[in-house]
């Protein structure tokens, strides 16, 4: 099962809530849905979650049934039909369309003025024409509808909740979409899945948790080859100056700093200046080995 079909699934286990609350959730799926126009309603899912849960929502919202529906047993997708006038002009008058009059669609904001009622709509929005990648893979939520004032104005809406939605257009349907983690739980949380809003979080840590090793380990490894890269040019200089017979005529701390570079070509020149008698800084001991590269420099 996909992330986005355990998501709708725990959706579905919220309450309706009262019916205006129902009813916002109903107007979200409408709106999202495979068609709704004056004469029709037509709603298809594959989520079986999803098609349990449309009779009761429309009965508790409108105390309406569907005129079609699949039965339970039915395989692939489910359809389910509104077409019989009494029940259109119910949801029209409802929703605050004027019956026969529904050219293009808006969304009636006075619907939704409570938190409660947006959520509700946003929850009916999404288990219509919604989706979430998994968050182990990528950040991605997005809402699809075929309406372009209704994308407008719900890209509005929830500006006004506080979420910032990008905005695409894609096979002539209009598309909100959001890529941030944090909105992506905010999201989710707000429209009643909040077991999934935690997987989105934990998903996140794990993934900083990863990238914060790597980049110790590449830091790491960046100091180790560093080390064994200088102390590979100051063990050659040492080596030169003594074949030339050199290194007894320098003065005692560049001779010990030759020992102490011989002794331990695995330490870091920090370690090697705790080593040094009296011990000395890193920039100290550096300028002692720097000092043996250059009289080996010097040497023809």
């Amino acid at each position: 099962m996909s992330f986005s079909s355990e998501v709708k699934n725990e959706l579905c286990r919220t309450n309706p809530g009262t019916p205006p609350h129902a009813a916002a959730e109903c107007y979200g799926i409408m709106l999202f849905c495979n068609t709704f126009t004056s004469q029709e309603v037509r709603i298809v899912t594959g989520s079986d979650a999803f098609a349990q849960r449309l009779p009761k929502l429309l009965k508790r919202a409108f105390g309406l049934e569907f005129d079609q529906c699949h039965p339970e047993d039915s395989r692939g997708k489910r359809v389910f039909v509104i077409n019989s006038p009494g029940s259109m002009a119910k949801i029209l008058d409802a929703f605050g369309y004027a019956v026969g009059g529904l050219r293009s669609h808006h969304v009636n904001l006075g619907l939704l003025e409570d938190d409660e009622a947006r959520a509700g709509f946003l929850r009916g929005a999404f288990l219509a024409g919604g989706s979430v990648t998994d968050p182990a893979k990528r950040y991605h939520l997005e809402l699809v509808t075929g309406h372009y004032m209704v994308s407008r104005e719900i890209t509005a809406l929830l500006q006004d909740m506080g979420f910032e939605p990008r905005c695409v257009t894609r096979g002539g349907n209009y598309i909100m979409y959001f890529k941030q983690s944090d909105l992506v739980e905010d999201i989710l949380t707000t429209i009643g899945a909040p077991v999934a809003a935690m997987r989105v979080m934990s998903a996140k840590i794990e993934k900083d948790m990863t990238n914060l090793v790597n980049r110790k380990v590449n830091c790491d490894t960046a100091n180790v080859t560093k080390t064994v890269e200088a102390s590979a040019a100051s063990l050659a200089a040492i080596r030169k100056l003594r074949e030339a017979g050199e290194l007894e005529n320098l003065s005692d701390k560049l001779r010990e700093a030759a020992r102490l570079r011989e002794e331990y070509p695995e330490l870091s020149i920090q370690e090697l200046g705790r080593l040094a008698d009296p011990p000395v800084t890193k920039s100290g001991f550096s300028h002692r080995l720097r000092k043996l590269t250059e009289a080996a420099g010097e040497l023809k």
